[in-house]
């Protein structure tokens, strides 16, 4: 089958030798008026005209009085089928109404038909809610004398027409081999339809439903039923995030697939989906994006001795970035001076304190200092003791103050005996 502008290409393949025809047909019947010529042939590498058009009608017009009038097709009982070419197909003994769609405001149409019988009964339809608007064509217990073309004009004379074939058609009877298929048959004549359906996990591949047509064969072959399966994504092309991972992989009908993603990415969406009945996953596939620490905090009187990390991007860290620290001035680091981002999206370790402290100033000519360290906390003291035969004429104690700074200089240890000579001058 080809769609084309509403016309139904019914051929056994895609290429047509010389003298090839094709059947067309509009894509519901009774609801399009095919123009143009139903049965192009091949001739010599060409088609003998072009495509034919679908005109829509009154129903799908809104009852515009230049469109061809619509005609609907009840079969109230009996069976019949719309044929690959266009035309109703009926089993003999079939009722059948061709119900002209028309605005009865604007006049009556006019059937007529080409079959070789007499009179067939035509008139508005009786019903309230239909009287104004359905002129119907009854042919009661259908016999073959009655095939023919069916021709309803409006008043202006555009016309539609539905050609009617009556044969006592049976089909072969349905064979069905596979192991999941179940179908529920009608019987085998004209118009009789076979039904197919698959348990749940399955589904029909191939038509559903199967008619039997005057050629004498069903519609389509026997279907068969194929396991539900969703996209696989464990193949190459199944997966469009780089990052993304598959963990765990089921693309049945009830499966589910649970993702990852590389080192230094997180997921953003849910782990995991699952393949419904529909053969589609119940959602899209979750987005790996990249993980990141945010700026680590500065200490007061601190900086960062690496400025650019790897991986930072505007202002933020990626996984694996590591940073280190330093004070300024008079002030040592407490806590770790190297911090690394990572794969939670956190620091592995606070940011560390820069605290004041006094260094170290050294000993005094003469002397030494208790007691003796690296570093003073603020509000340490420290004394100088001069050694036996010297003495320290200025502060003996430096305190350390909150400024790292000592509160006085390092005063020296001199000789006690050019003490005593001075104050003997002085007395």
């Amino acid at each position: 089958m080809v769609n084309f502008r509403n016309v139904t290409i019914y051929s056994p393949g895609w290429t047509f030798p010389h003298g090839a025809k094709l059947h067309t047909r509009c894509s519901e019947l009774g609801m399009y008026k095919l123009l143009g010529t139903a049965t192009p042939q091949c001739q010599n590498g060409q088609w003998s005209s072009r495509l034919p058009s679908c005109v829509p009608t009154t129903l799908l017009t809104n009852f515009t009085e230049d469109s061809p009038p619509s005609v609907l097709i009840r079969i109230p009982s009996g069976s019949a089928s719309v044929e690959p070419g266009g035309e109703l197909a009926v089993f003999p003994g079939s009722t059948v109404h061709f119900e002209c769609i028309f605005s009865r405001r604007l006049g009556s149409p006019d059937w007529t038909w080409t079959s070789p019988l007499g009179q067939y009964l035509t008139g508005w339809a009786i019903a309230s809610e239909e009287r104004d608007w359905k002129y119907r064509l009854s042919i009661y217990y259908a016999k073959p004398q009655d095939s023919g073309t069916f021709t309803c004009a409006t008043p202006r004379g555009i016309t539609n027409s539905i050609t009617l074939t009556v044969a006592a058609i049976h089909c072969e009877p349905i064979s069905v081999t596979g192991i999941h298929i179940s179908v529920r048959v009608e019987g085998t004549r004209l118009g009789h339809k076979a039904i197919f359906q698959c348990p749940v996990g399955f589904r029909v591949t191939g038509d559903s439903n199967l008619t039997c047509q005057a050629s004498g064969k069903w519609s389509a072959p026997v279907p068969k039923c194929d396991l539900v399966k969703c996209v696989a994504l464990d193949v190459p092309e199944g997966l469009s995030e780089p990052h993304l991972q598959v963990e765990e992989h089921n693309n049945s009908w009830g499966g589910r697939s649970v993702f990852s993603c590389a080192w230094g990415y997180k997921l953003l969406g849910p782990p995991g989906i699952e393949c419904e009945l529909s053969g589609n996953w119940s959602g899209p596939l979750p987005k790996c994006v990249p993980i990141q620490c945010s700026p680590p905090v500065l200490p007061v009187n601190g900086h960062l001795i690496q400025s650019e990390a790897p991986g930072m991007d505007g202002g933020r860290y990626a996984v694996g970035s590591l940073v280190q620290f330093a004070c300024t001035g008079a002030h040592y680091l407490e806590g770790e001076a190297s911090i690394i981002c990572t794969e939670t999206g956190f620091w592995s370790h606070p940011p560390p304190f820069c605290r004041p402290r006094c260094s170290y100033i050294g000993e005094p000519e003469n002397g030494f200092i208790a007691p003796t360290k690296v570093a003073y906390e603020p509000g340490d003291e420290m004394k100088i003791i001069c050694n036996p035969g010297f003495e320290n004429t200025s502060d003996t104690s430096l305190k350390c103050l909150p400024d790292g700074k000592w509160s006085s200089f390092l005063s020296s240890c001199v000789n006690s005996s050019n003490i005593t000579d001075f104050k003997d001058i002085i007395d």
